[in-house]
């Protein structure tokens, strides 16, 4: 993705901040307004009741304190209004944004999922939506009150001493020339914050996910150096980034004393003249916090900011993969089956997979699909599931290109059915149900269908899964993947190597449950070759080397002692 491509991307991102959301940033930014003025006119209150005492008129000086009194309760108002205002705006932009952001992580496609570290879109949903509200959204209301406040201050600076102000705007230019180059340093170091802390959530993933292996090796003590390591080199990364904010603080804070005591010095030296009030330079003094403040946080806020614009461009690239496909067709019914035509495909350049692919699989029926390791078998699945476009050929699906579909709508017509099958940490039901409403009746039938009505009895629907269904055997977690497809009445079911991890008995058992499913098409990717089970199946499909050599019935492959002859076998032997 080019850098203007990304830019244009992140722009959506940041208007998600203010859809549906815009009234409540127009009020909030009238009370920042209203607020930021208001504090400037404390200055105003100083120099005049400086002046008042000076000229010991008791009178005005008692309209002064109710003035100021009254000057107080409308801050305090306007203030809580702005908090009001504000906290509903961020509310409502971080959660438009995650949602946004999950959205877009989501809506990719599966290759293009994978092809990303989980841990980093898990960082990018976490610590990096963090970062833009406080160093984005919330930074925006800071440097806007800031900005209000200088702004005010300088022309009431103006209406006192234009000579004084002068002083004020000479030395203040001058700070921030010193101070904005440090403020770039925060922006570096907030980038490889973030990517620490996203390489940190990866390493501690894979540490926890594989614990088991790691005691079975007995490797505790070099998993607990790797987490040292990347522990302190995340917390050496943020140190640098701490470091480079104070180095901002401290250069700013000499460079604001010495501006402050400047201006003081100057400003005696005019009232001495005469020239000024005592209480024009006690409302200078006053507003120079007006002008020091924003000039001393101007540099990080900014650096800060800058730095979270880089992870929302972040997030851009997360997303690129994400088509809403509204020009494409909507994939509805499997039609006369599933086609591949002269189908070439490689995962690399250079490394063929599949290899002039052309095979026909009937709507309604069953096939298994065999073959040694590598020919090509998942790759015929994840083609049909549209995981991978850059295929030569055709791959239609009831008569519709493959590529010319609407990703979203594949799922619609197709279930899949893995190896490893993803068990939410919930119950049996609500694994099934994916947490969507259905029919008691329908939930049955599908529990029936897939072969898990005496867990249901034995265990209750309630039963809770653990996570990654640790309390499941891997037969039950592969009949709950069964029952989903049921479920959601998808007319074609792709199993992928579902029973490969599974004892014998537990694999015909749940190969059983889905030859038994009548009305679906069903493709079955196995390396089990066993006669009982094979034969049921109304077609065979033999991969070698990324081609189809042959197809049949399992009596017909038998008969003609070929190559899935000799890997049937091979099999009986071992």
């Amino acid at each position: 993705m080019d850098k203007n491509t990304q830019k244009h991307i992140a722009k959506g991102y940041i208007r998600e901040f203010y859809k549906n959301n815009r009234l409540n940033f127009i009020l909030a930014v009238t009370a920042v307004t209203l607020s930021g003025v208001m504090e400037v006119g404390i200055a105003y209150l100083l120099k005049e009741l400086t002046d008042v005492s000076m000229s010991g008129d008791l009178g005005m000086l008692g309209g002064l304190i109710k003035t100021s009194g009254v000057f107080m309760l409308l801050i305090v108002g306007i203030w809580l209004l702005n908090r009001q205002f504000k906290n509903a705006f961020l509310k409502k932009a971080v959660e438009g944004y995650r949602n946004k952001a999950f959205d877009a992580i989501t809506g990719k496609g599966i290759a293009a999922f994978g092809k990303e570290n989980t841990s980093s879109y898990i960082s990018a949903l976490t610590n990096d939506v963090n970062s833009v509200e406080t160093n984005y959204l919330s930074a925006n209301f800071t440097l806007l009150s800031l900005l209000l406040q200088m702004l005010a201050s300088l022309g009431l600076m103006l209406w006192y001493s234009w000579s004084l102000t002068l002083v004020v705007m000479g030395l203040g230019f001058l700070l921030i020339v010193i101070s904005l180059p440090f403020g770039n340093k925060i922006a570096e170091q907030e980038k490889k914050v973030s990517e620490r802390n996203a390489n940190f959530m990866s390493m501690v993933k894979d540490l926890l996910g594989g614990l088991g292996v790691i005691k079975s090796f007995q490797a505790q003590e070099e998993a607990a150096a790797m987490y040292y390591d990347r522990n302190g080199k995340l917390e050496q990364t943020k140190c640098r980034r701490r470091k480079a904010a104070d180095i901002v603080g401290i250069v700013s804070f000499v460079g604001s004393f010495t501006v402050q005591m400047g201006v003081f010095c100057y400003g005696a030296y005019l009232s001495i003249q005469g020239k000024i009030t005592p209480g024009v330079v006690i409302a200078f003094v006053q507003m120079m916090n007006y002008i020091i403040n924003p000039i001393r946080q101007f540099p990080s806020l900014l650096a800060n900011r800058k730095a979270a614009l880089g992870l929302i461009e972040k997030m851009a690239v997360y997303g690129e993969d994400v088509s809403p496909g509204e020009h494409l067709e909507k994939l509805e019914a499997v039609g006369d089956g599933i086609c591949f035509e002269h189908v070439d495909f490689a995962y690399e350049e250079g490394g063929e997979v599949l290899k002039d692919v052309s095979i026909r699989f009937e709507a309604g029926k069953s096939y298994a699909i065999v073959g040694g390791s590598g020919s090509g078998k998942s790759t015929l699945l994840n083609l049909i599931m549209g995981n991978y476009p850059s295929y030569g050929g055709s791959v239609t699906v009831g008569g519709k290109e493959i590529r010319q579909v609407r990703p979203d709508s594949i799922f619609d017509v197709i279930s899949v059915i893995q190896q490893n099958v993803f068990i939410f940490d919930d119950t049996v039901v609500q694994n099934i149900c994916m947490f969507r409403e259905f029919d008691r009746e329908q939930i049955d039938r599908a529990v029936k269908g897939a072969g898990l009505s005496g867990l249901i009895r034995e265990k209750g629907e309630g039963y809770a899964c653990g996570e990654g269904g640790s309390c499941l055997s891997g037969g039950e977690r592969q009949r709950i993947a069964i029952a989903r497809s049921l479920l959601r009445k998808s007319p074609v079911l792709l199993v992928d190597e579902a029973t490969s991890a599974l004892d014998a008995e537990t694999a015909e058992s749940v190969t059983d449950a889905i030859l038994n499913i009548r009305g679906l098409t069903r493709l079955v990717v196995t390396h089990r070759l066993e006669e009982k089970t094979l034969s049921r199946f109304d077609g065979i499909v033999v991969m070698k080397n990324g081609r189809v050599t042959e197809q049949g019935t399992f009596r017909e492959l038998m008969e003609r002692r070929e190559y899935f002859y000799s890997l049937y076998m091979v099999s009986r032997e071992m």
